[in-house]
């Protein structure tokens, strides 16, 4: 028997014989090209394709689906090209297959790193055609149905991918049969006890309520024959293995208190059916209050609808009911493949495409934002949530946000500029902070303001891919900007001690100097230097006189330009931003003596002239002078011990003592000495060393003070 043949009769319930005879042919080459290859399970190489083409045979999509599905791993795995796929069957073939194919010919760090690169290609890729991701979804689901032949190592990984990302794609784009079908073999094979456990639990709870579920269901049949409105399909449902598992495990409850383990579902006739259903079924046994969900007037992410009430049942048994129609059915089980499948609403068919469309928007604007690949991927799996927030703008607009999603996660959800320059927002028209979680139906204004911009402590909020992605973006491209600043800085003052500028060095050893230091322009060669990768004073040379060796006359010119530097520190205001940090340990505070040390990566760290963190750098090329500027800006935390009277209200009364003096406590801690004193260890924000004196003139002042000092 031909391998052909399953494949033959599924297409011959849709296709014409022109497009079957294309079909074969593609089958034809890939036969030829896998020929002597085997997969895991012992069987020939050219099972797995016409495996996957049969799936998506079953979901009726298109000649060129099918076509790509048969070559998908030639590319990869063979020495057929894409030029030769273009010529023998054509553009729109060869770019499907190139979408699925994987990166095989670059070399990765890791695993990790090549995984993360294949998904951005098979993303790119998908903007293009969405069919590449559907392709990709039906060869996953036939790899995890022969999953048993490979090692317990890549089963696993296989397994713990599928559930990360394959599942929640596939219920991303509505294709709720496959998802459910790739959660439950990826359950079995990343957890096979839990598995085997859970699946015998359902099937003995089955036997127990098999009686209760044929009285609801000839309930129900009666009460909707009686209102004349005999359903298209009435149809159990029970939830699969998987979801059970998540909910027993992020609710941390037992398999005895999940109510809806099993369900009905109700296809009707039309939208208005819907409606007169779900009233009849709310005669016939009351609601559960706040477990109704529109999902008609308000369709899922993913373009799911559906009328879902759980309701209080015979034996106090809660029953689930899901009313749709049956254009509503085909969407919510087939998802974005039913514009090939149903052809027949193409309302329905074009809304979900619209939503995927706006999906694969949103995922290339993250993509473009990222840094890597890697972070691109973390991004991905965040915006993969399945719970969902349906909050309005001040126009009446649905947005739909994950569960959780805070303000700034819906400002970026509105444009990236607004969730930039966001300050606050109105949550039913009243003021609420940024880290403000939404809840349903409630209307969000966002208020900006030009000169703002995002907060690194906005990451500890958001939980969306685009906003997490649009704030890294944005703090990159700062501290690129200031990095660059400080750079330019440094190196001008290092050319100062040989009487020159970055302007009047020669374009061409600047050129030289790049080229030798694998740089590709001067503003990144500036950046490297802001962040401490590379000396000021060693570039100042080598930009002089485009030399790489020093000769050690040179190296006596060095040491005395390091003199001249020390009588020309650079110059610290409290605002370089990122590049610039105050070291943890000593705390230095405007006032003090200080000593920058170049940290690698970071720019400079400043500490106190004194702290013996630093003891071991100083007179190294690590070192650099620093000094204050005459007007420094901004507020800077600094160490204070105090021993204290243990009396009621000491607290208290130290607290009002530094607030009077307009400094702030950032951190407190106490710990008891004995039964008569105790000692308290504060951070408090000063503007200088003068303010801190003051300070601690009005703390010492207390009666219950014994002692105060400054920690370093």
């Amino acid at each position: 028997m031909s391998y052909f043949e399953p494949l033959q009769e599924a297409l011959e319930a849709y296709l014409d014989a022109a497009q079957i005879a294309q079909v074969q042919d593609a089958f034809l080459l890939s036969e030829q090209a896998h020929e002597g290859q085997s997969r895991s399970t012992g069987d020939p190489y050219i099972t797995h394709p016409v495996a996957v083409a049969v799936i998506l045979a079953e979901m009726r999509m298109d000649p060129q689906t099918i076509m790509a599905a048969l070559l998908h791993d030639v590319i990869e795995d063979t020495a057929i090209d894409k030029k030769t796929l273009t010529e023998r069957f054509g553009e729109q073939v060869a770019e499907l297959v190139d979408g699925v194919s994987k990166l095989t010919q670059i070399k990765f760090e890791s695993r990790a790193e090549a995984q993360a690169e294949n998904f951005r290609k098979m993303v790119l890729a998908m903007a293009q055609d969405l069919r590449v991701i559907i392709i990709k979804l039906a060869d996953r689901l036939h790899n995890m149905r022969t999953l048993d032949a490979v090692s317990t190592n890549k089963r696993r990984r296989v397994a713990l991918e599928t559930l990360e990302i394959y599942a929640p794609i596939a219920n991303r784009l509505g294709m709720h049969s496959m998802r459910v079908e790739l959660e439950d073999l990826g359950f079995a094979a990343l957890y096979p006890v839990r598995y085997r456990v859970l699946n015998d639990v359902v099937k003995k709870a089955r036997g127990n309520r098999k009686e209760i579920l044929s009285v609801i269901k000839k309930s129900l049949l009666e009460v909707l024959t009686r209102e004349s409105m005999p359903p298209v399909k009435l149809s159990g449902r029970e939830k699969h293995l998987y979801s059970i598992y998540k909910k027993m495990r992020n609710k941390r409850i037992p398999f005895s208190e999940i109510m809806d383990v099993y369900a009905f579902r109700v296809i009707v006739d039309s939208v208005d059916s819907c409606y007169r259903v779900l009233g009849a079924v709310h005669n016939l046994y009351k609601p559960v209050p706040e477990r109704f969900k529109d999902y008609i007037a308000i369709p899922k992410s993913n373009g799911y609808q559906s009328l879902h009430t759980t309701l209080f049942g015979p034996y106090g048994v809660p029953i689930e009911i899901q009313i749709r129609t049956e254009e509503m059915h085909a969407m919510a089980e087939s998802g974005i493949a039913s514009h090939w499948l149903y052809k027949s609403d193409e309302g329905i068919v074009n809304r979900t495409h619209l939503r995927a469309q706006e999906w694969l928007k949103n995922l290339l604007e993250m993509q473009q934002s990222t840094g890597n690949s890697l972070e691109f991927i973390e991004n991905v799996k965040i915006d993969l949530f399945p719970d969902e927030v349906y909050v309005f703008t001040p126009k009446g607009k649905i947005l739909e946000l994950p569960h959780g999603a805070s303000v700034v996660d819906f400002a970026y959800t509105i444009h990236t500029d607004i969730g930039d320059t966001c300050v606050a927002a109105k949550i039913n028209r009243r003021l609420s902070p940024l880290s403000t979680q939404l809840a349903n139906g409630q209307t969000v204004e966002i208020i900006t303001s030009p000169g703002a911009r995002p907060n690194p402590a906005w990451l500890n909020f958001v939980v969306t891919g685009k906003a997490r992605s649009g704030i890294k973006h944005y703090l990159k491209r700062q501290r690129q900007s200031e990095s660059m600043t400080l750079g330019r800085r440094l190196i001008e003052r290092a050319l100062g001690t040989l009487h020159l500028s970055l302007e009047k060095i020669p374009q061409a050893n600047i050129e030289r100097v790049l080229k030798e230091s694998n740089y590709k322009s001067l503003d990144e060669l500036l950046e490297s230097t802001g962040l401490g990768n590379q000396s000021p004073l060693i570039l100042a040379r080598r930009l002089a006189f485009a030399v790489k060796e020093e000769t050690e006359q040179e190296e006596s010119e060095k040491q005395a330009a390091t003199h001249q530097l020390s009588k020309q520190p650079l110059l610290i205001k409290g605002t370089e931003g990122m590049v610039v940090n105050f070291a943890k340990c000593c705390y230095p505070v405007p006032g003090d003596v200080i000593l920058g040390v170049f940290d690698a990566g970071k720019g400079i760290t400043v500490h106190d002239e004194q702290c013996q963190q630093i003891a071991h750098l100083r007179n190294t090329e690590k070192c650099i002078y620093v000094n204050w500027e005459e007007q420094v800006s901004g507020e800077f935390p600094v160490k204070v011990n105090a021993e204290l009277v243990n009396q009621r209200g000491v607290l208290a009364d130290l607290a009002a003592a530094i607030a009077a003096s307009d400094a702030n406590i950032e951190n407190i801690s106490v710990e008891e000495r004995d039964g008569r004193y105790c000692s308290v260890n504060m951070t408090i924000s000063v503007n200088s060393r003068d303010h801190l004196a003051r300070v601690m003139r009005r703390v010492r002042k207390l009666p219950a003070v014994s002692k105060l000092n400054r920690v370093k």
